[in-house]
């Protein structure tokens, strides 16, 4: 799929990145008697941003096009997890943590393909994405929540967030030139 949608490789290896948080946080989860579906978030981590190369020239929301076209494809559950790893449609929207929030939370932590703080992620997304007024309210909003996202993920596992990239021990990805 990803060769099909001529995916770069930084784009490849941001997922790759995210896919690991991810996992990593199912486990800890499952840990901690907090059981989701890990192939599903394996498989919605990995293809996230399937339709973001072509969002640089479309403009479009890849987000919602790229839940979309893996729900075409016949994975609707899947699709329905990426269609919401920008913004979640409904933050804690059950007793659990879910497979959604799951892989909202790791994009967000993931700048390009290493780990970051969530303060740094957000900052880089407000600075890069929210050119106007309205967006750069909707981006606050959305790390707010992000920041209580984390707080419910976290409860569950036996270390903090500033612990995460230390926890995976990763390396970034090789990068493409």
């Amino acid at each position: 799929m990803l060769k099909a949608m001529a995916m770069p490789l930084h784009i490849q290896n941001h997922s790759r990145m995210v896919c690991r948080v991810a996992l990593f946080l199912c486990d800890g989860l499952a840990g901690s008697g907090v059981v989701v579906n890990r192939d599903l978030v394996r498989a919605a981590a990995l293809l996230h941003d399937i339709t973001k190369p072509r969002s640089f020239t479309t403009g479009e929301n890849h987000a919602l096009t790229g839940g979309q076209y893996l729900s075409r494809l016949g994975f609707p559950e899947v699709g329905e997890i990426v269609r919401q790893h920008v913004i979640l449609d409904s933050y804690f929207a059950g007793k659990l943590p879910n497979e959604a929030e799951l892989v909202n939370y790791s994009d967000k932590r993931v700048l390009h393909d290493s780990i970051v703080s969530l303060d740094d992620r957000m900052d880089y997304i407000v600075k890069r994405y929210a050119t106007t007024a309205a967006l750069q309210r909707k981006a606050r909003r959305v790390w707010r929540d992000s920041l209580a996202l984390e707080k419910r993920i976290f409860s569950y596992l036996p270390i903090e967030p500033d612990q995460l990239s230390e926890s995976l021990a990763v390396t970034p990805y090789a990068k493409s030139h």
